[in-house]
């Protein structure tokens, strides 16, 4: 059985005490964990479809037409009318839809009822509808998930390169260290918004090239922390014992460097999110982000400002956004506090 080093079980310890932290990261964790199986939660395909003795799967399987169910069109099965007619049949046959049975892309057009729509019971739409008639609840759930996969991605690529190019300007130093502070000078002084409107004027960001501009631009702020870590770092006993050893330069960084500043990339990785998500949802805002329908939190807020006689769309969105910004802050001032070295240090 795997035995945790004494300091880690004395930082993980001190991390549950910190409460509000700790209690926020199991709520985000849950809310992470819900997300990846948003189609189980708000979807207009439903769950499972038992007819004639059959069970049917088409949340996650084949394209089913309606003439599997006995319908006349060949196109797609509108699940929650086979839902009503099977509660009118009463022959046994049943469809389980998901709690929200609308998709974030999908408009609820209906005679009489004019977008955006009031939170209703009765339509399931328990968020409202925005003024194209797409559940609220819906294109939060899947902003969420889609925020959290941009900002986890965002903080994977900008650690990772921001890493090696500190920890490389901290442990060589000298003529490549000067080098490598006026091209991240420079780099840096490039103004990240600028290019994605120039970039969104000839093309629509879409993910992966948003993230890209992202990314190409954002890795600089943590080499300024590894580099001065790094520093800090290679002048200990021990790596001047392993130097003296004959320890090669990458043992030493990955052996010993690295595993003593992720403190530093722990501590800042729930601040990062932070950026990751407010960076996403202002681009959607200012409209320079994803483009048109895809749910995110910016669009929605956007259209609430817009409709301000419309109180649930911007309320709903006001309420995610805090809500999830002021948990992950919490996570990030727990880990502080549990990594603090000033809680761990023994004077002798």
């Amino acid at each position: 059985m795997m035995q945790l080093h004494p300091q880690t079980r004395r930082q993980w310890q001190r991390f549950r005490e910190q409460r509000r932290g700790y209690y926020s990261a199991i709520a985000l964790l849950l809310l992470v964990l819900l997300s990846c199986g948003a189609e189980l939660l708000a979807n207009n395909r439903a769950l499972v479809v038992h007819y004639n003795g059959d069970w049917f799967f088409p949340t996650y399987g084949r394209f089913l037409p309606g003439t599997t169910f006995g319908f006349d069109y060949p196109h797609e099965t509108d699940y929650r009318a086979l839902q009503q007619h099977f509660a009118g049949e009463a022959r046994g046959n049943w469809v389980l839809m998901p709690p929200i049975p609308w998709n974030p892309y999908e408009s609820h057009a209906a005679a009489g009822l004019f977008p955006p729509l009031a939170p209703s019971l009765e339509h399931r739409h328990f968020l409202g509808t925005d003024g194209a008639g797409r559940d609220i609840a819906a294109r939060l759930l899947y902003g969420f998930r889609l925020s959290m996969a941009f900002s986890l991605l965002l903080l994977l690529c900008n650690y990772l390169i921001g890493t090696i190019v500190g920890i490389a300007m901290g442990f060589y130093g000298g003529r490549f260290d000067l080098v490598m502070q006026r091209i991240i000078e420079i780099w840096s002084s490039i103004p990240t918004l600028y290019v994605i409107m120039i970039v969104a004027s000839i093309m629509l960001p879409g993910f992966w090239v948003l993230l890209g501009i992202m990314v190409f631009f954002d890795w600089t702020a943590m080499t300024w922390y590894m580099r001065t870590a790094s520093y800090k770092e290679k002048a200990r006993t021990y790596v001047l014992a392993a130097r003296a050893q004959g320890a090669s330069d990458w043992r030493i960084i990955t052996r010993h460097l690295l595993p003593n500043t992720l403190t530093l990339l722990i501590t800042f990785a729930p601040f990062s999110i932070t950026g990751g998500i407010t960076a996403l949802t202002a681009l959607d805002y200012l409209g320079f982000g994803l483009p048109p329908p895809t749910p995110s939190w910016g669009e929605l807020l956007r259209e609430g400002v817009a409709r301000l006689d419309s109180e649930w769309i911007v309320g709903s969105v006001v309420v995610a956004m805090i809500t999830v910004l002021v948990m992950v802050t919490w996570i990030g001032e727990a880990l502080r506090e549990a990594f603090d070295p000033k809680k761990h240090t023994v004077y002798q």
